[in-house]
């Protein structure tokens, strides 16, 4: 549609869609900073361990942040705030999946640090062993496991962020953990 054909009514309907987008960031600007820099860091890690590219981590959060601001939702408590963003995150991740048809790797090389004097070489091999065996789970077992060891997130909190009954995480983290210690084999606890 060129400018020289918009009606009147048409240019009320753009004002009007203008108007909604602007009104449905229900966040002032200081408390997005402050919930930003409790959440990003964490939130990041998430989507590049899921996507198992950091390019693309950084495009999903800012579409996570944007798409959280849009929501009009009242939170029960910074708990609920947060595991709302992270389902968002979820939620796009898995839309990205569908889309290319491609699964991501959990785990980011640069992810671990490594107490003075630890041996680095034995490290790389346990990073690369963890690396190899995440990349055979199912993206949901991925997802799970990060969620638990990797953000310390709750049963409760889990089942929010992914879409599944909090009853069932306990026994979906067992069968995680199970068939990544069957990936790994005896070989696999080398604390």
């Amino acid at each position: 549609m060129s400018i020289r054909n918009l009606t009147v009514s048409d240019v009320e309907r753009l004002q009007s869609a203008t108007d909604e987008a602007d009104v449905a960031f229900e966040m002032d600007e200081d408390t997005f900073r402050a919930f930003y820099d409790r959440t990003s860091r964490a939130l990041w890690a998430y989507l590049s361990r899921m996507t198992g590219d950091g390019h693309a981590a950084d495009d999903l959060l800012q579409e996570s942040y944007y798409r959280f601001l849009r929501t009009r939702v009242d939170y029960e408590s910074e708990a609920h705030r947060r595991n709302y963003l992270f389902r968002i995150a979820t939620n796009l991740v898995r839309d990205s999946r569908r889309r290319q048809h491609t699964r991501g790797v959990l785990v980011d090389q640069d992810c671990e640090t490594l107490p003075d004097g630890a041996d680095v070489a034995a490290a790389a091999v346990r990073r690369t062993d963890l690396h190899r065996a995440l990349a055979q789970l199912k993206p949901r077992e991925r997802e799970l496991l990060w969620l638990a060891y990797a953000q310390g997130s709750s049963h409760r909190e889990i089942g929010d962020v992914l879409g599944i009954k909090s009853t069932s995480i306990k026994l979906l983290l067992f069968r995680a953990r199970r068939k990544l210690a069957g990936i790994l084999g005896p070989t696999g606890d080398r604390s």
